[in-house]
């Protein structure tokens, strides 16, 4: 049996102790500031953690308060002693999984998920093939028109956040070499998630042009797999190490100068690859030299001289941090910085611009209440700016923030920062008008 998987994934005392309950994180939590109970701000869940931790039982109401947390890690940037949340909320929830038998209905409903839907290409393509015929033939406007929707309860609740799908997918780009546009100055792969190359399919061949027109050679590693960002989040921390070891062994020794994603919260979980599989003999360095060259692409295009060829976009942008783009990578300033060189484009700042959307991976469909709570919000302080557009840096605070300009909004478009670079090399080579 190897090391990682004897290995306790419990929380550790010496990260809990690191807590002095100061209460500076308690505005930074979502949860707090919607229900102002102290067992669903950070203090109070760490509190719960060690109390665990020191032997006592876990009750229903104990993962009650764990699972709502939306591990956005907001909390991390307030902190003043350095307690490292997110790695505590993660650990809180292996324990259960651990320790917990969970209901046969919930078994069954994320072996399928996470063991057969987001590892498999072939499932996600199935399921994504299903999906575009329900959307594209027109059933899915007349199911939401009849209301029919409402009476489904959570299901019905989750069919509104559902994404839409692209065609065709992505996929049909795996296993490719993108040549640089003109002199070759960097050699990069690119990791395109699961759902992604479904749901994001657009979104993922923009980042490619606009790396190629930056001189990148881009590889899109065929036997790449998913991240396991959902995974962690979840408690599953084996199965994310399964995952994580095919993507070492996907790219680690192609020679690349940065392996690159475009997904805040996937690059999060790339990015901590080493904590992961430190106690894997095997692969521990591997993995360390893995996160040395993992990058969010707004941060790789950030930190080189960037191609200044572009034409006008004339929009007013605000933008939205991703959650674990700001507080899980401590990387604000790249998306600003990126946008603030496109021909035309006004930036408005929002408040609260890093205050969590409500998306935080499938929170939203499996907390729709309060992930509700929060997009409404997060719109206001949208709406008050007047930007026509929003631009984020993570595909799943796209999806939730386009459903809040459908239920709230003033018809703001909704993109990635990347999408708005393409569009501006695009329409510097006449490509867009």
């Amino acid at each position: 049996m190897a090391a990682s998987e004897v290995f306790s994934d419990a929380p550790k005392q010496e990260d809990l102790l690191k807590c002095v309950h100061c209460g500076l994180c308690l505005n930074a939590c979502p949860t707090y500031r919607e229900l102002r109970v102290e067992m669903d701000s950070p203090r109070g869940r760490i509190y719960q953690m060690v109390q665990v931790s020191n032997g006592a039982p876990i009750t229903e109401s104990y993962q009650e308060h764990i699972d709502l947390c939306l591990a956005c890690r907001g909390c991390e940037s307030a902190c003043p002693s350095g307690v490292e949340y997110g790695r505590l909320v993660e650990a809180a929830r292996a324990d259960i999984e651990q320790r917990v038998r969970r209901p046969l209905g919930q078994r069954l409903l994320r072996s399928l998920v996470f063991d057969k839907l987001l590892p498999s290409r072939n499932m996600l393509k199935l399921a994504g093939a299903g999906m575009y015929i329900y959307q594209a033939s027109g059933a899915q406007k007349m199911l939401r028109a009849s209301g029919m929707l409402k009476l489904l309860g959570k299901l019905g609740q989750a069919e509104a956040l559902a994404p839409p799908i692209e065609t065709p997918f992505f996929y049909r780009h795996m296993g490719r070499v993108f040549p640089a546009n003109g002199e070759r100055k960097y050699r990069v792969a690119f990791l395109s998630g699961c759902i992604a190359n479904i749901s994001f399919a657009r979104l993922n061949e923009a980042t490619v042009r606009v790396l190629q027109a930056n001189g990148c050679e881009v590889t899109v590693p065929g036997e790449q797999t998913c991240c396991g960002a959902l995974h962690v989040h979840a408690g599953l921390r084996d199965r994310a190490r399964q995952l994580a070891r095919k993507n070492i062994d996907a790219v680690l020794n192609g020679g690349f100068d940065a392996i690159l994603t475009n997904a805040g919260g996937c690059g999060s979980t790339l990015k901590e690859y080493g904590e992961l599989l430190e106690h894997d003999s095997a692969y521990s360095e591997k993995a360390k030299r893995f996160v040395e060259l993992t990058k969010d692409v707004n941060e790789f295009l950030a930190s080189i001289e960037l191609n200044p060829r572009m034409g006008e976009v004339r929009a007013t942008v605000t933008i939205q941090d991703s959650c674990h783009l700001a507080h899980g990578q401590k990387i604000r300033s790249a998306p600003r910085q990126l946008l603030a060189k496109v021909p035309g484009l006004t930036i408005k700042e929002m408040r609260l611009s890093d205050l969590c959307c409500g998306s935080a991976g499938i929170y939203n469909v499996l907390h729709t209440g309060m992930s509700m709570q929060l997009l409404e919000k997060k719109m206001a302080t949208i709406n008050a700016t007047g930007a026509d557009r929003v631009a984020t840096a993570n595909p799943g605070c796209m999806l939730q923030i386009r459903a809040g300009v459908t239920m709230h909004g003033h018809g703001q478009k909704v993109s990635h920062a990347i999408e708005i670079l393409d569009e501006a090399y695009r329409a510097s080579s006449g490509r867009l008008t």
